[in-house]
């Protein structure tokens, strides 16, 4: 472990704790082994339990589920050793709202405005456990739940199963309370590790946030003024509360909690969820990892007796070059990204090694796909032994799709792109198979798989209005050009009868404007609004070759 890395005094255990399990050569191709051999050095027992998880602070994007993403292929190397896996995403619910996001999200994934929703249902609890406000939708039990609904359905959607854990549930169960007992027991020596990593740590600090009995806020360590063991409760006066750059304010209400009316504060909460869950590894951004797991790992050797999971920082997403930022909506949910995105390519962006940062690019989607498309041909052969992806693929592609039984056919991003330009379906399959996308010999189940692809494509087009966000006319245009034009687009469609490449074709039309002493913008012009009724579109010569030849041959020639 480097100086940078470190936070407090070094102990034996550092390289053990080192969050940084990717750093340098690792024994398998595909990161997920690696760390599943390092678990199972471990010898724990079955189930191994994995953990993620996420405060409900505003919409869960895609770059929360790497908290569920990272670990399910961890899960899976495990259970390909035969073992029993058992994973969990808790739902830190019991966290006090902080500040009003700006942005929330429907159960359908639709990122929508405070105007859109009960705004003041989020205002008036400010300092209140997410179970205890209402939800703004007004659709679950809280917005706490409203939260974990939405986390749960982005799991289901790419098909990761995983249980979720809401934090205010274990606290109200009980199975908080022998770690509580247990920390405030010892409170000065957690006190003592604690100070380690936080200076605001004083000789009167108490790991222990009771939740007010008047206005409900949950309130701050300095509220504890005694601590009965016996009874498990302590005694509190509401004090005020931090809230990122503001303070809200305490009642002043003196009264006694249970250790089930309140919570620990995180530094504690994390590692007394470690023992009470069992777990035996958990992923987490390396926000954490230079922040709380040190004092975490600390505090659950040297306060609880306990050892930490086997840990594991990941980078973090970007969103088209900026970071996500769910108070401000510049987010993109699964349920988003499935619009555009085959299921299988977007589990595959989570395969990427996780000590790199990655950006997600809405804009050039095309080369994410791409990238997988060249995954699943590694793993079914299609290139040379030894190529750069075919250790990875050989053990992560099973894990993307239903079956490996047979090789899927998949169009071109692109080329899907353009069949996405006309809603003819018989049209798309007659262009997909001349230019050699769909063998002749493809079964029908084969075929329609293949070209359910341009719908996603042609989202993409018209998300991001793009070359490919054209239509083609379905019937000819209403035109008229004047001789000179008209014998320019003759002379083009005998050419493109000919048959020739995108490539000539489109220097074709320059040398054909010249011929017939034309501004070559004027052809193209022409061409456009045979093709899209518009006087502008793709690059005509790459598109009319994409086309099925006699429909091409036939608009050039203004025949209906």
């Amino acid at each position: 472990m480097t100086d940078e890395r470190s936070t407090g005094s070094e102990t034996p255990d550092d390289a053990v704790d080192d969050p940084y399990v990717l750093s340098g050569s690792q024994p398998h191709d595909f990161w997920a082994e690696s760390v599943a051999k390092r678990i199972i050095e471990r010898n724990p027992d079955d189930p191994i339990v994995i953990k993620g998880g996420i405060s409900p602070s505003g919409v869960p994007h895609l770059g929360n589920m790497n908290e569920i993403a990272r670990g399910y292929f961890v899960a899976e190397a495990l259970r390909d050793r035969g073992r029993t896996v058992r994973q969990i995403f808790t739902a830190d619910d019991r966290d006090p709202l902080r500040k009003v996001p700006r942005k929330l999200a429907d159960l359908d994934g639709n990122v929508v405005g405070l105007d859109e929703v009960d705004a003041g249902a989020l205002g008036r609890n400010l300092g209140k456990p997410y179970t205890a406000i209402p939800d703004p939708f007004g659709c679950c039990d809280s917005y706490g739940a409203h939260f974990s609904n939405l986390i749960e359905r982005s799991a289901e959607l790419l098909d990761i199963p995983v249980e979720t854990v809401s934090n205010t549930e274990r606290y109200e169960s009980g199975a908080f309370d022998d770690v509580i007992h247990q920390l405030l027991e010892h409170r000065e020596q957690a006190r003592s590790v604690l100070a380690k990593y936080q200076d605001k740590v004083d000789d009167d600090y108490v790991p222990f946030r009771p939740i007010c009995a008047e206005c409900g806020h949950v309130t701050e360590t300095d509220a504890v003024q005694s601590v009965d063991l016996d009874a498990e409760t302590v005694e509190y006066v509401c004090t005020d509360v931090e809230a990122g750059d503001r303070i809200i304010e305490g009642c002043g209400h003196e009264g006694t909690a249970t250790f089930r009316e309140g919570k620990l504060p995180w530094r504690f909460e994390w590692p007394a969820q470690w023992q009470v869950l069992d777990v035996d590894f958990e992923p987490f951004g390396k926000d954490h990892a230079e922040g709380s797991w040190p004092s975490g790992a600390d505090i659950a050797r040297n306060v609880l007796g306990d050892t930490p999971p086997v840990p594991m920082a990941y980078e973090w997403f970007t969103l088209d070059g900026e970071p996500f930022s769910s108070s401000t909506g510049h987010v993109i949910m699964v349920q988003d990204a499935l619009e555009f995105l085959e299921p299988e390519v977007l589990r595959y962006f989570f395969t990427k090694d996780p000590s790199r940062a990655r950006d997600f690019s809405i804009e050039r989607a095309d080369q994410l796909v791409d990238e997988f498309d060249e995954f699943e041909r590694t793993y079914f052969g299609e290139f040379a032994s030894g190529h750069k992806m075919e250790g990875e693929a050989e053990a992560a592609y099973p894990l993307l799709v239903e079956s490996t039984a047979e090789q899927p056919i998949r169009l071109p991003y692109t080329f899907a792109a353009v069949l996405g330009m006309t809603d003819d379906i018989e049209l798309r399959e007659k262009m997909a198979r001349r230019q050699d996308h769909i063998p002749e010999s493809a079964p029908k189940r084969s075929v329609e798989e293949a070209l359910g692809r341009v719908e996603y494509a042609r989202t993409w087009a018209e998300r991001v209005d793009n070359a490919y966000n054209y239509r083609l006319a379905a019937d000819l245009p209403t035109t008229e050009f004047d001789a000179t034009t008209a014998a320019a687009l003759d002379d083009l469609a005998d050419f493109v009868e000919a048959g020739h490449d995108g490539e000539a074709i489109q220097s074709h039309i320059f040398e054909t404007a010249r011929r017939h002493d034309l501004d070559p913008g004027d052809l193209f012009a022409a061409g456009y609004r045979l093709f899209f009724d518009t006087d502008q579109g793709p690059q005509l010569g790459t598109f009319l070759a994409d086309l099925d030849r006699a429909f091409v041959v036939r608009r050039l020639r203004r025949e209906a």
